[in-house]
């Protein structure tokens, strides 16, 4: 479909499809906290799809981004005298080559199985049994040894077989940083797994200057399979960019072109044959769905695209100047405030207030692509981020007070002190950052 009108602002130079507006700067102070941006949709809308964060299953290991050690803020270790307890019982002789969290291939090399459902002592989420005895036998050489007690084996499912604590995965915390952009990814205090994603890289424009891309996902959990849909909408818009904006395509239209492959890989995966839901098997018969941010630096433009409530926002350099938010969410609170029903703070104290009109899915009542463009008059990054961090920072002022000062020349300690922020505020959802400043820095090109 053409990109919607009312999804644009755009700058000087580009006259987007079907655009009646007259094209706008970035505005030097007292910014519009979405410039002329598109409202929420009017009704009729969508029957909104549950907000992301839920608890789910077990994630795949992801490729395009690494991961850094589990042992990080945001991973909630078992208390430190029950691991002392575990090593006096019986220490480990000697440390597995493998990182804790590769269980699955630890485990088929090892020969050993997990345990077969309704019969372990060690379901998740439940205890050993007290009256039974214990016994910490040494795990075979090549097992993954359980990072919690560090004296039981890691069995496929994940879960210590001595201790029953469930193993960090690979994909609980990630970290990277190329020239000019830097993403940060962590589950959470809640959830048993990360269903956020990103993909960050760095190309250039057919006029050889260089151009930043990052764009950021959140699954959505009442859908099956989030962390899939997340991880499939991140690559495939990451790649659509990096193959259009070289060819000249402007950056708008190369948004709203990926956001659409980004759909339609969401879409295929609902063609797959869904894994077994054990906890919930009701689960199976909802398409894996997901929202989706991402902005695009070069050029001497600010560029975002977005479906869904993950948001943009932009923090000039002069901390004097007011920071701005450059999305509106896909949002039941969205749509009160646009239609005059609600003020904005009613309408986020609402248990309703998340519940998402917009998202990428095969179930998606009408993909509409929102896009917008701004020339800053100045210096600054662009943060880039799913609900995990704006739940805990929602106005740009508020969030422009935690990101550091030297964000943009550090973005990836600015995106970490983001993601700290939320977890000390509870980490009640995955959180992911993303850091871009602005101007994109010249030089080289790369992708993770």
């Amino acid at each position: 479909m053409p990109p919607s009108s009312s999804g644009y602002v755009a700058a000087p130079g580009y006259v987007p499809p079907n655009r009646a507006r007259p094209a706008g700067d970035f505005p030097a102070s007292a910014p519009d906290p979405v410039g002329t941006g598109s409202a929420a949709p009017a009704s009729p809308a969508p029957v909104p799809q549950a907000s992301s964060g839920e608890q789910g299953h077990a994630a795949p290991r992801p490729s395009a981004a690494r991961a850094a050690d589990p042992r990080v803020v945001g991973y909630d270790l078992v208390a430190e005298s029950a691991a002392q307890n575990a090593q006096n019982a019986r220490p480990a002789p000697y440390e597995s080559g493998s990182a804790p969290y590769n269980s699955e291939a630890t485990a088929q090399e090892s020969g050993s199985t997990a345990p077969e459902s309704g019969s372990s002592a060690y379901e998740p989420g439940s205890s050993p049994d007290s009256s039974a005895p214990t016994e910490h036998h040494t795990p075979p050489r090549g097992t993954t040894v359980c990072a919690a007690c560090r004296a039981g084996g890691v069995d496929r499912d994940g879960y210590c077989e001595t201790c029953g604590h469930a193993q960090p995965r690979e994909r609980d915390h990630l970290e990277c940083e190329l020239h000019g952009v830097a993403a940060v990814s962590d589950r959470g205090h809640r959830h048993h797994r990360n269903e956020d994603f990103f993909s960050v890289s760095t190309t250039t424009l057919a006029d050889g200057s260089p151009a930043v891309i990052a764009v950021v996902c959140d699954g959505v959990s009442s859908a099956t399979r989030p962390d899939d849909a997340s991880a499939a909408a991140a690559e495939a818009a990451g790649e659509s960019l990096l193959a259009s904006l070289p060819r000249g395509t402007h950056p708008q239209q190369a948004l709203h072109d990926a956001i659409i492959t980004a759909g339609k890989a969401v879409n295929s995966l609902a063609a797959e044959r869904s894994r077994p839901q054990q906890h919930d098997p009701h689960r199976r018969q909802n398409a894996p769905a997901c929202t989706l941010v991402a902005a695009v630096v070069g050029g001497g433009l600010l560029t975002v695209g977005w479906v869904g409530d993950s948001r943009a926002y932009w923090v000039p350099d002069d901390r004097t100047a007011p920071a701005a938010r450059l999305t509106e969410d896909d949002s039941w609170a969205a749509q009160m405030v646009a239609n005059n029903l609600m003020s904005e703070a009613e309408a986020y104290a609402d248990d309703r207030a998340h519940a998402i009109t917009g998202w990428l899915g095969a179930d998606a009542y009408e993909l509409e692509p929102h896009t917008a463009s701004f020339r800053p008059d100045g210096p600054g990054v662009v943060v880039v981020c799913t609900d995990g961090l704006w739940n805990y920072a929602e106005a740009a002022a508020d969030l422009a007070a935690v990101l550091p000062a030297d964000a943009a020349a550090r973005p990836l300690h600015g995106a970490r002190t983001l993601v700290g922020h939320a977890l000390d505020g509870g980490g009640h959802d995955n959180v992911t950052v993303a850091v871009v400043p602005f101007p994109a820095p010249q030089e080289g090109t790369g992708t993770a």
